[in-house]
């Protein structure tokens, strides 16, 4: 099902969850326009210096387009978007959706780390220390 390592998922949660944990990263939950993607690239344009973004970036770059795909539909599946049956589903949706801003889209999401993490689980994984 998952074509991506749950460690590399589970790192990228805990890169998350640093990286939102900052005082001054402040990303509303209810953006003005959700459909306009444009208030992500701005918010974050402000912190492209922040070594724990940079490190999520390079953790992201790395992987094929369809594997990043496969982080965004874990997070959708995880907010509640899909349910672990619509799985594949998901993931075309994010192939369809893709471009090379995949890491900026998942962190200006504050709640990224929750969603991944529970997205894995209802896959049937999970970050154990």
């Amino acid at each position: 099902m998952l074509d991506i390592n749950p460690e590399t998922v589970c790192t990228i949660i805990n890169k998350a969850r640093q990286f939102h944990a900052k005082e001054q990263v402040v990303i509303p939950e209810d953006p003005i326009s959700p459909s306009d993607d444009d208030w992500a690239m701005q918010i974050l344009a402000d912190h492209t210096d922040d070594l724990t973004f940079q490190e999520a970036r390079a953790n992201i770059a790395d992987l094929e387009p369809d594997q990043q795909a496969q982080i965004v539909a874990l997070m959708w599946m995880g907010r509640g978007d899909y349910e672990a049956d619509e799985w594949q589903e998901a993931v075309e949706a994010a192939q369809d959706a893709w471009n090379e801003n995949t890491t900026e889209y998942l962190f200006a999401h504050p709640y990224l780390a929750d969603h991944l993490l529970e997205g894995l689980i209802m896959l049937g994984y999970d970050c154990e220390e």
